[in-house]
């Protein structure tokens, strides 16, 4: 078995050829080619090392650190649905890819990140600037005088839109423009909107990374993340810090990711569809002082939202009235949401942002993130409301 070329254009073609939807991209790539007798699915590969004799080329596997034909058939479709030139790249979790990109920041240069992101990413590139490998300078990304202002002698602009937990949208096109012009790389992280609601390499980014835990695998059973770029260069150092860190995946676990990958159109049609709807209803809760969601209208980021996404995604949050307390109150009367602090299975989960030490201070104390599954509506806003009103009285 050899290794698939590094060109998506050389690859194996998808049933039905290469320009297919990507809601048919999900149920048909990564398959076996198509000839009699050959398995629909594709097979788990186990093994730590191949066969090879001579020299070893770029385009062996060699060792199981360096690549797997189970990682491969993800990769490719990860890789179609952000219409990415190249193979993806496969990680042990979205924090290692995250890791993997911001190793591209040089020794001591600077880092431009939203304020509000993924909590790993903050963490992570705290503890990077502790060290003194490099400077952060952290932005109001729903600001974008200011965040192209902060991309003089900036090294990487991360971007999250809609970001984690505030929902807040960038104006990804205007931002990712503005940091091409300067030279600054950039990266953005597109786990809440997933590739079916927004493409950031097709509006100007040179990386995207997933937390393939959430959305993309579906089923809050597997860890994993993954970068895809376009750029042969970036995916090469990728690919080495990758197998040099040793921050790969296991083959099993890829396998149940592409799995679930099967259902991502028909989940996140599902669960935006019932966010939305939720969201709207909890408009006019009286125990809910804001919702933020940027499918509302009223919401800041709407307009840019809609401009910039196919849908506006699965999850939202409410801020209660009342004291951290109270909110944690509603997290404890609630029976049909889960409350855990992942989010994008087939389960709807709820948490207080705030409960975690190392949240943000501008995040609100009775913050609420909800992400919304694909139960039925009237079930999840009873259990809603219930618990809602009971705090309410």
């Amino acid at each position: 078995m050899t290794a698939r070329p590094d060109d998506l254009a050389t690859a194996l073609p998808l049933h039905g050829g290469p320009d297919l939807r990507p809601d048919t991209v999900v149920v048909a790539g990564g398959r076996p080619a198509p000839e009699h007798d050959a398995p629909v699915g594709p097979s788990i590969v186990l093994t730590s090392t191949y066969r090879g004799a001579g020299e070893i080329t770029a385009a062996d596997r060699a060792y199981g650190r360096f690549g797997n034909p189970t990682w491969e058939d993800l990769e490719d479709v990860l890789a179609r649905l952000e219409g990415a030139r190249l193979p993806g790249l496969l990680y042990a979790s979205g924090l290692a890819a995250v890791a993997s990109v911001l190793a591209l920041v040089p020794a001591g240069g600077r880092l431009v990140l939203p304020r509000h992101s993924y909590q790993g990413s903050l963490a992570l590139a705290a503890d990077l600037e502790a060290r003194g490998l490099l400077r952060v300078a952290t932005v109001d990304v729903t600001d974008t005088d200011a965040v192209v202002a902060a991309l003089d002698g900036a090294d990487l602009l991360w971007l999250e839109s809609p970001t984690n937990p505030m929902l807040e949208v960038a104006d990804l096109p205007a931002l990712l423009a503005a940091a091409r012009e300067r030279g600054v790389r950039t990266c953005v992280d597109n786990t809440f909107a997933t590739p079916l609601a927004q493409r950031p390499l097709e509006l100007g980014a040179d990386v995207v990374v997933h937390s393939v835990t959430k959305y993309l695998a579906g089923h809050s059973d597997v860890v994993l993340g993954a970068a895809v770029t376009s750029d042969p260069g970036l995916r090469e150092r990728l690919h080495g810090h990758r197998s040099l860190h040793g921050a790969v995946p296991g083959p099993f676990e890829a396998w149940l990711a592409l799995r679930g990958v099967r259902t991502l159109a028909v989940r996140v049609e599902r669960s935006a569809a019932t966010a939305g709807e939720l969201a709207r209803r909890l408009q006019d809760h009286p125990a809910v002082r804001e919702v933020r969601y940027p499918g509302l209208p009223g919401d800041p980021g709407h307009a840019r939202a809609a401009a910039q996404m196919a849908n506006f995604g699965s999850v939202l949050a409410i801020v209660l009235d009342g004291d951290a307390a109270g909110a944690e109150a509603v997290v404890d009367a609630l029976r049909l949401w889960t409350p855990a602090t992942s989010l994008g299975g087939v389960e709807s989960l709820v948490e207080r942002r705030r409960r975690h030490h190392e949240e943000r201070h501008s995040v609100p104390e009775t913050l609420l993130r909800l992400s919304v599954g694909i139960e039925n509506v009237e079930d999840l806003w009873a259990d809603l409301d219930r618990a809602l009103s009971g705090a309410d009285r």
